[in-house]
């Protein structure tokens, strides 16, 4: 069995930062992907970033510059560094990893909202 823990969401103003982080624990050999989605009310689940075994990452346009993905392979966690956080940016935000043999795994969501 697989779990996913996210911590580190809340209620920031515009502008500030928050730092989300995500422990993979259970039967898991190898991590290939570390990926952080997010979800808003009544929408698709988006990838926001990713992040390779090997350090390679990816962002989507509209966090490039802003949000920051990094992970720990011996520890099995991922953390996403989120800056000049925009009202925008408020949505459900979900860990995702993805094993070596391919199998998929989801984190429970943590709620991140934005408000002066």
């Amino acid at each position: 069995q697989v779990q996913l823990v996210e911590s580190g969401g809340g209620l920031v103003q515009p502008g500030g930062s928050l730092r989300l982080s995500c422990a993979a624990s259970g039967s898991i050999f190898s991590i290939n992907v570390m990926a952080w989605y997010r979800q808003d009310p009544g929408k698709g689940r988006e990838l926001v970033a990713h992040i390779r075994n090997v350090g390679s990452t990816n962002y989507a346009d509209y966090v490039k510059d802003r949000f920051t993905i990094s992970r720990d392979n011996a520890k099995r966690t991922v953390s996403l560094q989120m800056n000049s956080l925009k009202p925008e940016d408020a949505a459900v935000y979900y860990c995702n990893v993805v094993t070596s043999a391919g199998w998929g795994y989801w984190g429970q969501g943590t709620q991140v909202t934005i408000s002066s």
